[in-house]
């Protein structure tokens, strides 16, 4: 009679071990809240892994508005246009909580992809999560009215659904930027807050609790 196999957990790849053991040329720093990371138009010569905290990713037009692109979070990728041929940044990204970030030079990244599959299946993945949010992203913001927006921006920032990760609480952001984040006034977003929190869809208790009933705001017609 065969024997029954048992069930073999694969390890899951980490590439924070990978990245801190491996002989990748490599610098770790440590950026204070609202300290400046790269700027637009700096020279794009390295690839960022976040390892804690918070990053802010914002361009700037030529009449000096300012745009939130993106808010990071730990796992996350960011600078990497460069491994596409970007010679300088073309946003800027600033810490909006005391953040530690990995700096990996783009020859150094280039290696290690073609070396190390998992941190390649990774990277790839993150990717194509990036895109499948800035597709989504731009849906939002041709269909959806400031609520939803808001509501889903705050779930997104939150990381909601989002395996292995710790969610629920926000680090700390304006609702200014949250505003320019979701195209509209700061008015509108206080105004947007305070009915999420009267129906108990946020909690303010050392910082913004985000309840997972607040889907309800994102699925309604």
């Amino acid at each position: 009679m065969a024997k029954k196999l048992k069930n073999v957990k694969v390890p899951v790849f980490d590439a924070q071990t990978f990245l801190d053991s491996a002989g990748v040329s490599r610098r770790v720093k440590e950026f204070k809240r609202a300290e400046g990371i790269y700027a637009q138009g700096d020279a794009a010569s390295s690839v960022m892994y976040l390892q804690s905290g918070g990053v802010k990713l914002t361009v700037i037009n030529e009449v000096g508005k300012e745009a939130v692109v993106a808010i990071l979070g730990p796992g996350d990728f960011f600078g990497e246009a460069c491994l596409a041929g970007q010679t300088i940044r073309m946003g800027t990204a600033t810490a909006v909580t005391p953040s530690t970030v990995l700096v990996i030079e783009k020859s150094e990244m280039f290696k290690v992809l073609h070396a190390e599959h998992g941190l390649s299946d990774l990277f790839i993945k993150f990717m194509l999560a990036r895109n499948i949010r800035i597709e989504a992203d731009l849906i939002d913001q041709l269909f959806n009215s400031s609520e939803k927006r808001l509501a889903r921006t705050l779930l997104l920032l939150a990381q909601y659904g989002k395996q292995d990760q710790p969610h629920g609480v926000l680090p700390k952001m304006s609702q200014e930027t949250l505003a320019e984040m979701i195209g509209t006034t700061r008015s509108s977003v206080n105004f947007f807050m305070n009915k999420f929190r009267e129906l108990g869809f946020i909690t303010y208790n050392g910082g913004l609790q985000i309840n997972t009933s607040l889907l309800s705001v994102v699925l309604h017609e």
